[in-house]
């Protein structure tokens, strides 16, 4: 006997869901835009004050790095340092919450796809992280007069950077099962990797064990190719760096896929 196409259970909806992607990422979007002074404001607000700290301590005694002055140095680095906090804190604060609140089946009962959960969760933490880009990046080239060397570089690398954090801040959230957990992965992990990977010094002034080290440190071309894609200068190969990223955030993304597949730590 024929199947019944209006059996319960039976996805009328294509190879894509789309109406629920869109549905599911501007939920994403509006998310952060509600609490707009506290997810915003506040890291804008952060990355203006480190600026200034380290312009008016180190600055004015601080040589030329590259062949810039070390504001315009530190500039993009604390630019990409502000997205990918915030592309990691948007999703994996918003999986956290759904699951400590016990609401995280009104994401799973819809009829969404692993990879239509994962692009709609990608979305939001994207979106976050390029707003703030687009934001520091507005002020950096009024105030500091920085410009912009190879703006499809930049773009390319922010927007790689906040999938890249996106997907691992996915991960944490389906991995950490209440706030104390996921603080500790913040403040022991990502913190770390974004403060040391390049953000205030070129790797070049560490000792070459740990220059070394930082060439394995996905964080490190991140910083460095936003660099790059704003003043024109860069510790390592820009395409490298794409390379890498790219390779990373892949295979984030694969086993974020993998684990909404098979409702990892999010089914009970």
């Amino acid at each position: 006997m024929a199947q019944d196409s209006t059996e319960m259970g039976v996805r009328r909806f294509g190879a894509w869901n789309t109406t629920g992607l869109f549905t599911l990422a501007e939920r994403e979007c509006r998310r952060f835009m509600a609490i707009w002074s506290q997810t915003i404001m506040g890291p804008l607000i952060n990355a203006g004050l480190l600026l200034a700290v380290f312009a008016i301590a180190i600055g004015p005694a601080r040589g030329d790095i590259m062949g810039v002055s070390y504001v315009e140095f530190i500039a993009p680095g604390i630019l990409m340092m502000t997205v990918i906090q915030n592309s990691f804190a948007n999703t994996s604060s918003s999986l956290l919450a759904a699951k400590v609140q016990g609401n995280i089946v009104d994401t799973l009962m819809p009829p969404l796809s692993p990879a239509e959960l994962l692009l709609g969760y990608l979305a939001g933490g994207i979106a976050r992280g390029a707003l703030v880009a687009v934001v520091i990046g507005a002020v950096m080239v009024t105030v500091l007069g920085t410009g912009m060397a190879h703006p499809l570089f930049f773009l390319a690398f922010v927007l790689l950077g906040g999938l890249m954090m996106g997907a691992l801040g996915i991960l944490a959230g389906i991995v950490a099962n209440k706030f104390d957990q996921m603080s500790a992965i913040t403040n022991f992990i990502i913190t770390p990797l974004s403060f040391l990977s390049g953000t205030f010094y070129s790797i070049e002034a560490l000792p070459s064990a740990l220059t070394t080290a930082a060439h394995f440190d996905p964080f490190f071309y991140l910083i460095d190719g936003a660099r790059y894609g704003t003043l024109g200068v860069s510790d390592a190969s820009p395409w490298l760096g794409l390379a890498v990223v790219a390779g990373v955030t892949a295979a984030l993304c694969a086993l974020a896929l993998y684990w909404f597949s098979k409702g990892y730590r999010l089914k009970s």
